[in-house]
């Protein structure tokens, strides 16, 4: 898991970062409806849970090499160096039935499909009595944080995540799908920091989580 420094005095973004850092500390939510038919209809057929497939499907957006891609994967170093990880790994949760309460747990993504969707069904069912909001530990610094609201097919999403730190990782978080006329769409909200990342990156990002829903049976196979 390498860490790439961002040269200041060459990136394009750097006036834009400071900006959103120093003056004007701005994050913004972006709310879309995704179509996941054939990822609804892939899983189906072969037998996969759909929570896992999302993820990775999320997670292999992010990682991608795909144009602006590295913005969701900034982060700080320990000394306050401004960088990106080259893959980061999902941090999501898991519901408890018994008190309706929620865990994270981690998973560590691979960009094969079989390989990642096996570990985190294994992470899943290691976990789901592991109560408590940290449920699995060594959590890598290099993380998406990723969550599910599947009793709800809403419209939007809004956070307020004040920290002790500036945190760079968009906060992912999708609903219940539902079938529209002929296709199952899935609500989907991205939260994202100004400072890491423009509309113009939340929208490729969204593409490619688009992409990959549509063209699952080519992965997996």
């Amino acid at each position: 898991m390498a860490f790439h420094h961002i040269d200041m005095e060459t990136w394009p973004r750097r006036e834009h970062f400071q900006y959103y850092s120093e003056k004007l500390r701005t994050s913004y939510q972006l709310n879309v409806e995704l179509d996941v038919t054939a990822l609804v209809s892939n899983c189906a057929e072969a037998g996969y849970r759909f929570y896992p497939s999302m993820i990775y499907v999320i997670m292999r957006a992010i990682n991608d090499s795909g144009e602006g891609s590295e913005a969701f994967r900034m982060a700080m170093d320990s000394s306050g160096r401004l960088g990106y990880y080259d893959v980061c790994h999902p941090s999501y949760t898991i519901f408890h039935e018994d008190d309706k309460t929620f865990s994270d747990i981690w998973t560590t993504y691979d960009p094969d499909f079989r390989t990642f969707y096996r570990s985190a069904v294994c992470d899943m069912e290691t976990y789901r009595n592991v109560k408590g909001i940290k449920a699995k530990p060594g959590r890598p610094d290099a993380y998406t944080p990723v969550s599910c609201v599947p009793w709800v097919h809403f419209s939007s999403v809004a956070h307020d995540t004040p920290g002790p730190g500036p945190m760079y990782f968009p906060v992912v978080t999708f609903g219940k799908y539902e079938l529209e006329g002929e296709k199952y769409m899935l609500p989907f909200s991205l939260f994202v920091n100004h400072a890491a990342a423009d509309g113009y990156h939340s929208s490729m990002l969204v593409q490619r989580i688009g992409k990959f829903c549509s063209t699952c049976r080519e992965w997996m196979k």
